[in-house]
């Protein structure tokens, strides 16, 4: 079968000729309102409402469908995010409203272009990981109805794989937008907290709710965060962008990504082997792989069912199932109104137990990259989830429940098949503010991995990965050798001082590395000449406004020079005076202090 992408449906109507009021009519009346992806199937006349509004904003633009970039592309949201005129359930018939104004993010999407097909299903109240709590039905796996499709955004997931729209919304409290596309071979994107408003979402856990993005490709996945990030005054819990960033364009050559040092799949071995697999794609991709304990993001994730957290859940939809005992799903009121007992006190020391989990949590993430994870631990069949549907639904969290609550951001990409031939996803994640970092090291990815768009057997298509690293506006470039790498003792002086890791790189050839004497800690220096070799160095991005104090905390015989890198750039660098060699130990053989302090610590 043909799956259109955003490309595609732009190709379609610039060369073509078509129109998006036929192309888009024959897509709905293809739709089945016996499909348990959907709970709501847009009318003839809604498509004609907004295929009118479009025509005006198309003319607003004086015809130039380039200035609005998702012209005539299908989308579906999750039922529990508003569409003006049409309800809202959260896959809770008596729950049901239908609201005056749209989401915000619907609003946006609308604004560009898109077109809306439909709302989809989901796990009641966005309670669940598995796509089965709801009195629609349960949704299946594209791939193989046996399984469960993922959740709690499953119907979101499922109508993308299967080339029903071009993308969707769902959202993400503790996985909902990345399981349902590992398990559905798709791109979800987990903007972080606050980028994307979340005013028009029915709340779930309101201080870590997400909206997040379903695509075919990495390439619309960007596109479509670019639409919808954006600072919305009216949403309590939106944030600003900050001006410095991480950018794409500075992703890292040779990254370093973190990953499990004892990885849990509770007896899945094909999970298991679709893992190591891609690792092994990783490393072949360039990137280093490096393990760390995860007990913080594991303590932290559990923080989420087993603590206070689950009152916000209460707070949100609580009092209708204690009025409505019948009308919720048995396992989902049983979830929710488990969190009418959590007193403030209880609350109060799940939030200092988190910030203690949060500061060795950010420690460990500040060494790498990011984070590489499997997107989830296992599969299971729909049947095994109706005979243990709490333990195995905790399963399927294993690596998502911890990323809301830590406020880092995510991105689940498809990582081909397992034996069985269900999809084997994995995820990265990073810091707040980074999803643009994310969202370079995906172009890599599908640049060196190509996979199939949702269930066809088309390909992703190469894109084009920038690498320059380019200075955030306002900030300087400087690139570290030593104890201020990230993970070493010096860092927090960068840290503290917000600058941002750019990326990782080399020197020219001819420069030497110095072990010098008598520093604590232990630091390098860097002499040019006429032989050396290239060094591995980081550079980071530093506010103009805090160059000046970091700079003055830096002891002769350092400075701050002009540093020449591999590829011809020039960037402000540590630099050591000449007098310094006499009495230093050179290990430019070991290209890099980080390799020089492991070989001297082993």
């Amino acid at each position: 079968m043909t799956i259109s992408t955003l490309s595609d449906w732009q190709a379609t109507y610039a060369t073509a000729g078509q129109r998006p009021d036929a192309a888009l009519h024959r897509l709905r009346d293809a739709l089945s309102p016996d499909d348990p992806a959907w709970i709501h199937i847009a009318s003839a006349e809604s498509l004609d409402a907004q295929l009118g509004s479009l025509a005006q904003r198309l003319a607003d633009v004086g015809g130039d469908t380039t200035r609005l970039p998702l012209y005539g592309v299908p989308f579906a949201v999750k039922d529990n995010i508003d569409v003006a005129g049409l309800p809202t359930t959260a896959a809770c018939p008596d729950f049901a409203y239908t609201p005056a104004q749209s989401a915000y993010a619907v609003e946006r999407l609308q604004a560009a272009g898109a077109i809306l097909l439909g709302k989809t299903n989901l796990d009641q109240f966005a309670t669940g990981l598995v796509g089965t709590r709801s009195p629609y039905g349960a949704v299946p796996n594209a791939f193989d109805a046996r399984y469960i499709s993922g959740g709690s955004s499953s119907g979101s997931a499922s109508v993308v794989a299967r080339g029903l729209v071009a993308f969707s919304l769902g959202t993400d409290t503790a996985g909902s937008g990345r399981v349902p596309a590992g398990f559905n071979n798709l791109v979800g994107v987990k903007v972080t907290c606050g980028a994307i408003s979340t005013r028009g979402v029915v709340p779930a856990c309101r201080t870590l709710d997400c909206v997040s993005i379903f695509a075919l490709n990495s390439e619309d996945a960007d596109t479509l965060r670019d639409v919808l990030v954006d600072f919305d005054a009216e949403d309590a819990y939106a944030r600003r962008k900050p001006r410095n960033a991480p950018s794409m364009a500075g992703s890292a050559s040779k990254p370093r990504l973190g990953v499990p040092s004892e990885p849990q799949f509770f007896g899945d071995a094909q999970a298991q082997a679709a893992s190591e697999a891609a690792l092994d794609e990783w490393r072949a991709a360039g990137a280093e792989i490096v393990p760390l304990d995860f007990t913080p993001f594991h303590d932290a994730a559990a923080l989420l069912y087993q603590g206070p957290w689950v009152a916000e859940r209460y707070a949100a939809v609580g009092e209708f199932i204690d009025t409505h005992p019948d009308s919720a799903d048995p396992v989902v009121a049983g979830i929710i109104s488990g969190g009418k007992n959590a007193t403030a006190v209880d609350a109060f020391r799940a939030q200092y137990r988190l910030a203690e989990l949060k500061r060795a949590a950010d420690a460990l993430i500040a060494t790498v990259d990011a984070l590489l994870v499997p997107t989830s631990p296992s599969i299971y069949s729909q049947a095994e989830i109706e005979a243990e549907p709490v333990a195995l639904n905790s399963r399927l969290g294993t690596y998502t429940n911890f990323v809301n609550l830590l406020d880092y951001c995510a991105l689940a990409l498809p990582a081909g098949f397992r034996d069985d031939g269900l999809p084997a996803g994995i995820t990265l994640i990073a810091p707040a503010w980074h999803d643009e970092r994310l969202a370079g090291l995906g172009a890599r990815w599908q640049n060196h991995r190509p996979w199939r768009l949702g269930i066809s057997e088309q390909l992703a298509g190469e894109r084009a990965a920038s690498t320059t690293a380019a200075p955030a506006e306002e900030m300087i470039c400087v690139a570290v050798v030593g104890a201020h790498l990230r993970g070493m003792p010096l860092n927090w002086q960068l840290t503290e001082r917000d600058a941002r890791f750019v990326e990782q790189t080399h020197t020219a050839p001819d420069y030497r590395l110095l072990a010098l004497a008598g520093t604590t800690p232990p630091k390098p220096g860097l002499i040019r000449g006429e032989t050396g070799a290239a060094i591995e160095v980081e550079l980071w991005d530093v506010p103009v406004a805090a160059f000046g104090s970091f700079v003055g905390l830096i002891p002769a015989p350092l400075g701050i020079g002009t540093l020449a890198l591999a590829d011809g750039r020039e960037v402000k660098g540590f630099i050591c005076e000449g007098w310094a060699a006499a009495t230093a130990t050179d290990v430019t053989r070991y290209g890099g202090w980080r390799a020089y302090i492991g070989a001297r610590d082993s």
